[in-house]
């Protein structure tokens, strides 16, 4: 089968039929970050209250479960401080561990990231820490695992490291389990830059590592989004035994896997089946079956993760659209429109490539809908 795409013509692969696990990875802990499906019929414009696709939102969810991937939800591939309010985002996570609930224990199969977000004009440290404590009781509430995200607001206004150990000292210390922390990168959202209290990564790193470890039995791991496989590793050798280092490099995702960290990751989402198979490959010391199954997704993931690092939502709910997942190619906020045609023509042949267009039949005729759209 082929089609005319902006920068020439592609031939499809034969498709890749992957199969579902028996069961969850044994050798690493894995969280895909699940994305929303926008209801193509609500007012999803810029500035608008999200209007969310319920139904369509959960059968995904469904869908990463029967892969046998823990799911990280209302993070920001969930458009977090981009589209999604604090409105849907307390009933995504309502509804998403209530799902949980039908297939297992809620805690283990759903974490839920609890932030400041809706609390944008908080000023003081004691209202950052209301406003975080607010999310955690929600995520808390729905038997969700928590997940502590960055926060805009105290990266606005601490002073230095002390400022984030004073608030993170607080929240760890009236947690009832343990919890993962996020460490989110300036490519993914500016207004994080000098999280932990320097625009320095090696003294933010040293900062950090001090808060873990003073809290370390309420640390369940550190999700690091740095897009720095050498500091990673780096960081996860120096981390206390008992707390995961859970990767957010989506370049680096496979070396960083084999090697030893577990996962927390955005491109998990439109790569389950075959991340899944090269899980079930490592847990049989399989390693080449692993690299033969990963290596073809990290030109997509460099692809969909590609400056403006922070628009990568729109290549993974393209792919959610052309396999079917969702009847529409739309996102809350309007951010479908955040990537051009020839970046997501590139996704298109990407995806291709790494086996991951299960219907091609149905991803031609969607992308071939797209283009007509485009003038072409």
């Amino acid at each position: 089968m082929r089609i005319a795409l902006p920068g020439g013509e592609h031939t499809l692969r034969e498709p890749v039929t992957w199969a579902r696990p028996a069961g969850p990875a044994e050798s690493r802990t894995v969280y895909a970050a699940a994305h929303v499906v926008a209801d193509p019929l609500g007012d999803n414009t810029p500035g608008s209250p999200a209007a969310v696709d319920w139904e369509a939102t959960l059968r995904f969810r469904r869908h990463l479960w029967s892969y046998g991937l823990r799911i990280a939800d209302a993070m920001d591939t969930a458009q977090r401080n981009m589209g999604l309010d604090w409105a849907a985002t307390r009933e995504l996570i309502r509804r998403s561990a209530a799902e949980a609930a039908e297939f297992g224990d809620t805690a283990t199969l759903v974490a839920c990231g609890a932030g400041t977000d809706h609390a944008p004009d908080a000023g003081t440290l004691e209202e950052v820490v209301a406003a975080y404590t607010e999310q955690i009781e929600t995520v808390r509430d729905a038997g969700a695992g928590v997940i502590v995200m960055a926060s805009r607001q105290l990266a606005r206004i601490a002073r230095g490291p002390e400022d984030y150990h004073a608030v993170y000292g607080k929240l760890l210390s009236q947690t009832d389990r343990p919890v993962i922390l996020h460490w989110l990168g300036e490519m993914f959202d500016p207004h994080l830059a000098g999280y932990w209290g320097s625009a320095d990564v090696g003294e933010a790193t040293a900062a950090f590592l001090a808060l873990v470890r003073e809290h370390a039995p309420m640390v369940d791991g550190v999700k690091v989004s740095l897009l720095d496989a050498e500091h990673e590793i780096g960081l996860r050798a120096a981390l206390p035994e008992g707390v995961r280092l859970y990767t957010g490099d989506d370049f680096n995702y496979p070396s960083l896997i084999k090697s030893g960290s577990h996962a927390l990751l955005g491109i998990f989402d439109p790569i389950a089946p075959a991340a899944a198979a090269a899980l079930q490959a490592l847990d049989a010391g399989d390693l080449g079956r692993y690299d033969e199954i990963m290596d073809p997704t990290v030109a997509l993931a460099r692809k969909i993760f590609e400056r403006p690092t922070y628009n990568y939502k729109t290549g993974i709910v393209f792919l959610a659209w052309l396999n079917g997942h969702q009847e529409a190619f739309t996102m809350v906020n309007g951010a479908q429109a955040a990537r051009s045609l020839p970046h997501l023509a590139e996704v298109f042949r990407l995806a291709d490539r790494a086996g991951l267009l299960t219907d091609p039949e149905l991803a031609v005729h969607r992308m071939r809908s797209l283009l007509a759209v485009h003038g072409l």
